[in-house]
């Protein structure tokens, strides 16, 4: 019997720019093999446009992704939640694996200091992945 699809939440207050970049590593990465989920505390309007031209410099395309508001049904629904800057914002629930990513936030940042958190971030996900026995596709 196949093992479910684990869904990985990742959250930070705006979700404009580190949980937006962790999400397309994970959805590229994983190769479907995992549900990815991005939201934030305190969303902004729009994804930043530096974090996508760092993401792009990848071949991951995250220009159409939209912040998304944290809810406790997006939280009850994660097998794994990340958190990156959000504090005690994000309820916890028994029998969910959470990870805090110290990550600095890559807003009003120009592409030179966003460029290590991009790669610090996709180190990450890779060692996230291979915590969920998921092989990396790249």
């Amino acid at each position: 019997m196949p093992m479910p699809t684990p869904t990985v939440l990742f959250v930070c207050v705006h979700n404009a720019g580190r949980s937006q970049m962790a999400a397309g590593f994970l959805r590229a990465l994983g190769g479907g093999a995992v549900e990815v989920r991005s939201a934030g505390s305190a969303p902004k309007d729009s994804i930043n446009p530096v974090a996508v031209e760092a993401m792009a410099e990848r071949g991951i395309d995250i220009a159409s992704e939209q912040p998304k508001v944290l809810t406790d049904d997006a939280v009850q629904a994660s097998d794994v939640v990340i958190t990156m800057g959000c504090g005690d914002a994000c309820p916890i629930y028994p029998g969910t694996r959470y990870e805090d990513w110290e990550l600095d936030d890559p807003a009003g940042q120009g592409i030179e200091a966003v460029r290590p958190i991009r790669d610090q971030i996709e180190r990450r996900v890779r060692a996230l992945l291979a915590s969920l026995d998921v092989e990396a596709v790249a």
